[in-house]
């Protein structure tokens, strides 16, 4: 039997994460769920998930920037630097738009951005490429 495809959402909305962990474990996903940023990089190491879709605006405006940059550039989240991260936001501004200068001042962006409410076939497509990379 092969095991199924670990998720983490890092996600305080609860009726999103309900949502969606319903629709991924309806297509066969184990799914794990953290409620702040702090909460998501605990889960990160206590679960090594294949993907993290992470939300934006949770505690802090930008905390999902946070947990990437965490990921992207501490040296005890190194192992989860290539693990591919989705965030989703319900912000329509993408992360380029955003920092434009990002790269000058050493942030790191995401490369895979969704806004809220997720356009489903699209958002699955796209875990199914993150997954297929992890």
């Amino acid at each position: 039997m092969v095991a199924k495809k670990k998720l983490l959402i890092i996600d305080d909305d609860k009726d999103f994460t309900v949502s969606v962990s319903a629709l991924l474990e309806s297509e066969g996903y184990a799914v794990v769920v953290a409620s702040s940023g702090k909460e998501g990089l605990r889960m990160l190491v206590e679960h090594d998930p294949d993907v993290i879709i992470l939300d934006v605006m949770m505690e802090t405006v930008e905390e999902g920037y946070g947990v990437n940059q965490a990921i992207k550039t501490e040296e005890k989240y190194a192992q989860y630097r290539e693990t591919p991260l989705i965030m989703v936001s319900s912000l329509e501004e993408t992360p380029d738009e955003r920092f434009p200068n990002a790269e000058q001042v050493g942030m790191s962006l995401p490369v895979l951005y969704l806004t809220k409410p997720l356009n489903i076939p699209r958002f699955l497509q796209v875990l199914r490429e993150a997954v297929g990379r992890s």
